[in-house]
């Protein structure tokens, strides 16, 4: 009976080791599947993610649509709410447009996006270790503005590239200072020009006079710290040179008032 025993004992271990093994495959099998699933997903949601904004420009096409900013969603998400009124650009004094165009982007009316010369230099002047001047234009804010978020990465920027050549071409040069001037940041919670106009000088976006329209051009790289309607010595120094800019744009801003 004993040695019965033994051989049954011996006879059980074996199959038990199988069974943990079948067990233990079999877990490993749906692991690896589920895994597969996953990442397929995940693939599928980053595409998605990517490709999004290529769809959102071809619908932000029609002059009706009114998009808002991720900075704008940023603040309905934190409860904080934002003052924004849109306007045509028929509705926004040349005077803005001329300032912000001498401002931000002189080649606006040039390029298709991006000004490469520009940011050949600023490529250059990193790779040799210097501080770099900024080379963002206008279609390259509007991309960043509508699509991602604000800090420097290099990341941030290999997508804005590519958006903003696609909205060059896919929307008018009106259409995207239209776009600009009516998402863009002039002071916590205050977006595009009509709002920007009515909270730091009382009138509307209309109105504005060119040494207004400079001030908010020049408050334009950082409007939570420069503050048009109190401008420092500083800005009220930069306001004059855009001022004069202005003043001789007529060439350069042919692609929007022909």
């Amino acid at each position: 009976m004993d040695h019965q025993a033994g051989v049954s004992g011996v006879e059980i271990i074996p199959e038990s080791r199988e069974e943990e093994e079948v067990v233990s495959s079999s877990r490993s099998q749906g692991w690896r599947a589920a895994l597969h699933r996953r990442w397929r997903q995940i693939i599928f949601i980053v595409l998605a993610i990517v490709l999004l904004p290529y769809v959102l420009i071809v619908l932000y096409v029609p002059g009706f649509v009114h998009p808002v900013s991720t900075l704008m969603l940023r603040d309905l998400v934190l409860l904080r709410g934002y003052d924004r009124q849109w306007v045509s650009l028929d509705d926004i004094s040349p005077n803005l447009v001329q300032s912000v165009m001498m401002s931000e982007d002189g080649q606006f009316c040039i390029h298709a996006g991006v000004d490469w010369v520009q940011m050949r230099g600023v490529v250059n002047e990193a790779l040799e270790g210097e501080s770099t001047r900024g080379a963002s234009t206008i279609p390259m804010q509007t991309a960043k503005n509508l699509f991602l978020w604000n800090g420097r990465s290099f990341v941030r920027k290999a997508m804005e590239l590519p958006l903003a050549v696609a909205a060059d071409f896919v929307w008018s040069k009106r259409r995207m200072m239209e776009l600009y001037l009516n998402i863009a940041e002039w002071g916590p919670g205050i977006y595009g020009a009509e709002a920007a106009a009515q909270r730091h000088f009382g009138v509307p976006a209309a109105k504005l006079t060119r040494r207004q329209a400079a001030l908010l051009a020049v408050s334009l790289p950082n409007p939570v710290e420069r503050n048009a309607g109190k401008p420092g010595r500083g800005l009220r120094r930069l306001a004059s040179v855009i001022e004069r800019r202005a003043g001789r744009s007529g060439e350069y801003i042919k692609c929007l008032y022909e």
